[in-house]
């Protein structure tokens, strides 16, 4: 009997990641992850292990802040032409200039000594957040400049992978590298994952997307180009709702992930257990998730997809609060990191997507690292400072049923706008120009 033909078959869902932009968007998202990994657990192994007490090592995570002001200097990124390099395109020529400030500042970090001074230590971890967070800035504007509005869901999948494969693959190298020739070895060898951006960029070079902004010269001329972003997203059509949106819409899943841990080690898990359920299923999971996502994307349009995901978010959180009910059961953590990474991996793409869409083709910079960190914002100071004390007044499955709740203000004002008509309003020229088109039912 013959194969069917008709329909889309798997090989139909596959395509369209082995296009030429989310290939490059997959490049991209590894040299993203990596000067991040950098500073996150890496850097704290490294310190404890230089015998750096556990205060000062927790400090050092105010140098994640960064990433949440780099808005304020994403402008340069879309309005300074560099000279002689800019010959490349305003895109191109940025990439390979933060890639090598990426490179430089984890040099640097590698060849202090946090024994002989915490002071350079810490100037150090904060160049590497400064140039890794600007890194950012040019690499989200180039993904979302080289990818058609119908490859954003696509595009954002392949972003998210890279950035798990790059982070996870540069602390791992830097670990096995490190216990065999030192910290300084181990940090300088991840160098090489900046190198896939570069690349990227000068395979595929300038974005046929991109609009220059007009140059700028004199104070006035300049500061205008500093606002003028930021006006021209203000400006739209309830925008101030959109901005709330993309403020309140993760802070029940953010509040739920702050506390996991304590909740796998006040249930009695071991590390070997949580190694395997959280770490190996929930990283397997979240790879399904992110595919998944990006075919939803495709096949559902931008604003069912979201929907879909915003209410995935929602309940899975209630998969933790039965796990606290449960207790100690390894099919209970399996379960729920199952279902948590899956319903995260389809989230992460297609409001990755969403927000993407949102950008003017002029602003693609500045205006997607004032989304990007809006959305993370509240989490990591309001949730951050209220998460523990809301487990010790009420207990786990009340804090996880809580975080369910804490959810449904985002998921409620996104059917609102879908319904109203403000999602497809809020689009951008980057959710319009080029074929598909984010706004319509099904974005292939």
């Amino acid at each position: 009997m013959a194969a069917r033909t008709d329909g889309r078959t798997w090989v139909d869902g596959v395509r369209p990641y082995l296009e030429r932009g989310p290939v490059a968007a997959f490049a991209l998202g590894v040299s993203s992850g990596f000067p991040y990994a950098m500073i996150a657990a890496t850097l704290t192994t490294r310190l404890a292990q230089s015998g750096i007490d556990k205060k000062t090592v927790t400090a050092f995570s105010l140098a994640f802040l960064v990433y949440n002001i780099k808005f304020l200097w994403a402008w340069v990124v879309d309005g300074v032409r560099l000279p002689l390099l800019g010959a490349l395109g305003q895109r191109v020529s940025w990439l390979l200039v933060a890639g090598v400030l990426v490179i430089a500042a984890v040099a640097n970090l590698a060849l202090v000594d946090p024994r002989a001074s915490i002071g350079a230590t810490v100037t150090a971890a904060i160049l590497v957040a400064v140039a890794g967070s600007t890194f950012d800035v040019v690499i989200d504007a180039y993904r979302i400049e080289i990818l058609e509005p119908r490859q954003l869901g696509v595009g954002s999948g392949m972003s998210q992978y890279g950035w798990r494969i790059g982070s996870a693959g540069a602390a791992s190298l830097a670990l096995f590298v490190a216990a065999r020739h030192g910290w300084t070895a181990g940090y300088l060898v991840t160098a090489v994952l900046a190198l896939p951006a570069i690349l990227a960029g000068l395979i595929v070079g300038e974005p046929r997307r991109h609009r220059d902004v007009e140059p700028r010269r004199g104070v006035g001329p300049t500061l205008a180009a500093i606002w003028r972003p930021f006006v021209q997203f203000f400006a739209r059509p309830g925008a101030f709702v959109v901005l709330l949106f993309i403020l309140i819409h993760k802070i029940g899943d953010t509040l739920g992930q702050l506390v996991l841990r304590l909740l796998l080690n006040d249930t009695g898990f071991t590390n070997d257990e949580i190694a395997l359920y959280d770490v190996g299923v929930g990283f397997w999971a979240y790879l399904i998730g992110i595919f998944a996502g990006g075919v939803m994307y495709a096949r559902l349009g931008l604003k069912r997809s979201v929907l879909i995901s915003l209410v995935l978010m929602a309940v899975s959180n209630a998969s933790f609060a039965a796990l606290a009910a449960a207790g100690h059961s390894n099919p209970g953590l399996a379960g729920a990191m199952t279902f948590e990474n899956i319903a995260s991996g389809i989230g992460g793409v297609t409001v990755v997507a969403y927000f993407s869409a949102l950008c003017d083709l002029r602003f693609t910079a500045a205006q997607y690292a004032l989304i990007s960190a809006a959305a993370s914002v509240v989490g990591r100071i309001v949730t951050g400072a209220s998460a523990g004390a809301l487990v010790e007044r009420v207990g786990y499955v009340n804090f996880y049923l809580l975080t369910v709740v804490l959810a449904v203000p985002g998921v409620a004002l996104f059917w609102w706008m879908s319904r109203s008509g403000l999602v497809d309003r809020s689009v951008g020229s980057a959710g319009t120009e080029g074929p598909g088109d984010a706004r319509d039912g099904a974005a292939a």
